[in-house]
């Protein structure tokens, strides 16, 4: 009985260590990645102080960009990075959802792994082939068919036509979208389509049962079930369209200013820092840029609050 309790007490101890060594790993690894976040945002500040200070609230709301007469402004970088990201959650969410509901509603059974299979390889295939392909295939397509047919209808409608007016290049805010839309796309129906196949079959059997359509189903049971999931998903890939970089420089056409037309060359944040960081000559220049890619935090923070605030909403009004 005496080597009994001794070895339970060993065995005891030993719990009691590993335990303590596992508590304290875990909180060294949430403090170190809170150290690394913060270091990253004081070496942006830094970094972005003397632009800041030197332009003050001019450098948001300037059009201007000029290395020669070092006038920088990020308003049209600000501006292509919203809209851009704007499209292609226009594009993005309505594909994705339709994928995620017929492959968890509608899908034959032999077809859901290969159709998931193809949408997940969208997500491995590198940024800079989305480019590539955007540059070469993608743009000149857009420049000999959609573009001018939108131009011949949208382009003559009042208020909206603007949007849709100019030549037909190829390039340019609306070829970047729709290319930020195709990215996205594999990452908003991933998730759909995994928080889709949590609502449980009971739920969607009765509804069935009782002489419920499809879309009744999907509208009336999926949708209030996951939509936590789902907003979330669709903040991921939001996250991910606002801070593309390889493919929008190769499509946007990467022109410092802003234009009324969808159609017209336009930069981001991202594809300004990737054209412009190696060639920054001088402090102002550099700092300029290093603000740009501050604005592009604040401008992701903001989102992912605004999200995380709408979700805790939303589990809110579930609970009540």
């Amino acid at each position: 009985m005496a080597d009994i309790a001794l070895k339970g007490a060993d065995s005891g101890a030993r719990q009691h260590t590993l335990d303590v060594v596992f508590r304290g790993a875990t909180w060294f690894f949430a403090v170190f990645v809170l150290l690394i976040l913060t270091g990253v945002i004081v070496s942006l500040v830094a970094g972005a102080l003397p632009a800041l200070q030197h332009f003050g609230w001019g450098f948001i709301t300037s059009s201007d960009w000029n290395p020669v007469t070092e006038k920088f402004g990020a308003l049209p970088a600000i501006y292509g990075t919203l809209v851009t990201s704007g499209i292609a959650m226009l594009i993005g969410i309505p594909v994705a959802f339709g994928i995620a509901i017929f492959i968890t509603e509608l899908c034959p059974p032999w077809l859901k792994r290969p159709i998931g299979t193809l949408i997940e390889l969208l997500a491995a295939i590198p940024s800079i082939i989305y480019g590539i392909w955007g540059l070469f295939v993608f743009a000149p397509v857009l420049q000999s068919t959609l573009q001018p047919l939108l131009i011949n209808t949208l382009g003559n409608l009042p208020w909206i036509g603007s949007l849709f007016g100019g030549p037909p290049l190829g390039i340019g805010i609306m070829t970047a979208g729709l290319i930020l839309g195709i990215m996205v796309l594999p990452f908003i129906t991933s998730v759909m389509r995994d928080v889709f196949e949590t609502v449980p079959t009971v739920l969607k059997e009765s509804a069935y049962g009782i002489g419920a359509t499809t879309w009744e189903v999907v509208w009336n049971i999926v949708l209030p079930t996951t939509r936590v999931g789902v907003i979330g998903g669709i903040m991921l890939g939001l996250g991910r369209a606002l801070g593309e970089t390889m493919a929008v420089t190769f499509v946007i056409g990467n022109a410092h200013r802003i234009q009324s037309s969808l159609m017209a060359p336009g930069t981001t944040i991202s594809a300004t820092l990737a054209n412009e960081f190696t060639e920054a000559v001088g402090d102002l220049y550099l700092s300029s840029l290093v603000a740009l890619g501050l604005v592009l935090s604040v401008i992701t923070l903001l989102v992912l609050t605004a999200a995380k605030l709408m979700l805790l909403r939303l589990q809110q009004q579930a609970g009540r």
